[in-house]
């Protein structure tokens, strides 16, 4: 099992940038292949990044594709998510989370996600 503590969210001007951290607990976090997902005030939650075990892999949501990147410090037990160029439909709560899977990979669902952090919440003013 996994414990995961999002941070680096906060209050931002359009076109400016954040980083956001996931720090995980345990001995294991090389084992899990790692996402981004982010949900505003009444929609469904989105995809918006993944980095798979080595960190070699990455897939991006289409909305974020360029502007954000994901990557991870097996060393550190965190995964991070680079935010550029900030726009106001970015704003929302984003979470961390963990998949424990039989094939290392990238995974876009949240469905192959077993573990979930707090969310933290991302403000974009136009």
């Amino acid at each position: 099992q996994v414990q995961l503590v999002e941070s680096g969210g906060g209050l931002v001007q359009a076109g400016g940038s954040l980083r956001l951290s996931c720090a995980a607990s345990g001995r294991t976090f090389s084992r899990y292949t790692m996402g981004w997902f982010r949900q505003a005030p009444g929609k469904e939650r989105e995809f918006v990044a993944t980095i798979n075990r080595s960190g070699a892999s990455t897939a991006y949501g289409d909305s974020v594709e360029v502007r954000f990147t994901i990557s991870r410090d097996n060393s550190k037990n965190t995964v991070y998510l680079q935010m550029n160029s900030l726009k106001p439909e970015d704003t929302a709560v984003y979470y961390c989370a963990a998949a424990l899977t039989s094939a290392d990979g990238v995974y876009r669902s949240y469905k192959s996600y077993a573990y979930w952090g707090q969310g933290t919440q991302v403000t974009v003013s136009s």
